[in-house]
């Protein structure tokens, strides 16, 4: 399985960003998907989940309301669409892909995911 992301750079607060990951390598409408992130100096955190079929969706507190996942299995990929993004968001972010066919719930831990795209880089200014 091969995960790429794309889509970070660097914007102003109050911007906007949409990332990607492309999944490819086994059947991507099989499994959950979520971002992760991770700041200078701290622990990689739990961004947004979205389940195999999109029907669930699940956000950070941080991010709730400012952040939307989605997912085109025809594509075989996952979007994270961030607005009103502040300097806080500034971080390498990570798309995952759970390790479970059809699962249903714990996508908000790392143990949840199997494999890792390589991070793209989201920094915003104040």
């Amino acid at each position: 399985v091969q995960l790429q992301a794309s889509g970070g750079g660097l914007m102003q607060a109050g911007g906007s960003l949409r990332l990607s990951c492309a999944a490819s390598g086994r059947t991507f409408s099989s499994y959950a998907m979520g971002w992760f992130r991770q700041a200078p100096g701290k622990e990689r955190e739990f961004v947004a989940a979205i389940d195999w079929s999109g029907g669930r969706r699940y956000y950070a507190d941080s991010v709730k309301g400012r952040f939307t996942i989605s997912r085109d299995n025809a594509k075989n990929t996952v979007y994270l669409q961030m607005n009103s993004l502040k300097p806080e968001d500034t971080a390498v972010y990570y798309c995952g892909q759970s390790g479970r066919a059809y699962g249903s719930s714990g996508y908000e831990s790392m143990a949840e995911y199997r494999y890792w795209g390589q991070g793209t880089q989201v920094t915003v200014s104040s």
